[in-house]
């Protein structure tokens, strides 16, 4: 290991060498590619929300997906530069899971970098088979008790950059020591630690079990994985609630943002697209277009700086040629606004400025 001491990377806790799809999630560039919501483990602190768990739906970053077209889109759409393979257990839709990897590898190349999530204990030709489809990564989600442990060393000797991941339960700073050292002995590459996150699924199991919540984390997690990370002597990287809500998912859609905003949207610090619009009652396509083309030849607004949305019935434009409009050309039947919305597939609306 090249250090001992504990780094803070953008809001999150390091101690030796950080896993490479790590890294690339740090700047936003893995596409989250949810194979299924199915899983053979029952944990107490899974978050997963009610629309996913225990559904074997596929899910590429916040978009359902349809077909293999929708997630080479949605890689497109990011410019990602890898995937994390996650569910529920990819492990319990394998083929499916191998035929993604595969798929991936075969549109973006060798150097696009998957990692995958397990809870399920893995023969060695399943974890051979994973290998020789492309997946670089591989992390385990063992506890003191699992033979999970096995597929650790196996995936190891198979050739792919082999961890764990699991969650900071509070007090339990001995377990996580533990498995760092189990790790360790089998030459293991990592452990990353998770702060122990609140979801509308997993609260009132956790409340029950006496633990305290404090907004949206576990009180204690954060600290019972620092005092556990002075006591190692391994790589380990802690990754922090804080980071994945404002660092995380925030850099991963300014990447997208950037990449698919329209010539009069503006991308903001929080990666949301910024833009004016115009609703007209009745939302008749045909008089959007005609009153488009009037404001054009009126205004004299350039072709690619108004465009008629027909999938949600407005004209889309700048933020100054929306204020502009908004003094200049006001009719009864016409409302303007500026709005803010994310750069995801189902452009969800986060904020609308009447004008």
């Amino acid at each position: 290991m090249r250090s001992t001491k504990i780094k803070k990377i953008n809001g999150n806790f390091v101690k030796g060498e950080l896993p490479e799809g790590c890294r690339l999630c740090m700047i936003g560039a893995k596409l989250v590619l949810f194979v299924t919501g199915k899983c053979l483990r029952s944990c107490f602190y899974c978050p997963l929300s009610e629309r996913r768990r225990g559904k074997d739906s596929v899910w590429a970053n916040e978009r359902l997906v349809g077909g293999v077209h929708d997630i080479i889109d949605e890689a497109e759409r990011m410019q990602a530069l890898g995937a994390g393979i996650t569910g529920g257990d990819p492990a319990v839709a394998l083929k499916r899971t191998i035929s993604y990897i595969k798929l991936l590898k075969r549109e973006f190349g060798e150097d696009f970098h998957i990692h995958m999530y397990t809870a399920s204990p893995l023969n060695k030709e399943d974890l051979e088979e994973l290998y020789a489809s492309g997946l670089d990564e591989i992390r385990f989600h063992v506890n003191i008790d699992h033979s999970l442990f096995k597929s650790v060393e196996l995936a190891k000797e198979v050739g792919m950059s082999t961890g764990a991941e699991i969650p900071s339960i509070p007090q339990r700073e001995d377990e996580i020591i533990y498995i760092a050292e189990k790790l360790k002995s089998i030459e293991a590459d990592f452990l990353n630690i998770n702060e122990l996150e609140v979801s509308e699924t997993n609260y009132e199991r956790i409340k029950d079990l006496g633990y305290d919540v404090d907004g949206y984390v576990v009180v204690g997690s954060l600290e019972t994985a620092l005092r556990a990370m002075r006591k190692i002597d391994f790589n380990v990287h802690l990754c922090t609630a804080s980071y994945k809500d404002s660092v995380q998912l925030r850099n991963r859609l300014i990447r997208t943002a950037i990449n698919v905003a329209k010539d009069y949207e503006y991308v903001s610090e929080d990666g949301l697209l910024v833009k004016g619009v115009i609703y007209a009652r009745g939302d008749k396509i045909e008089y959007l277009k005609k009153l488009r083309e009037l404001l054009i030849k009126k205004f004299g607004i350039e072709e690619n700086m108004i465009y008629v949305d027909e999938e949600k019935k407005r004209i889309e434009t700048s933020v100054d040629i929306i204020e502009t409009l908004a003094r200049a050309f006001k009719r009864r039947n016409l409302e303007f606004y500026i709005v803010e919305e994310y750069p995801t597939r189902d452009r969800l609306e986060t904020e609308r400025i009447p004008l």
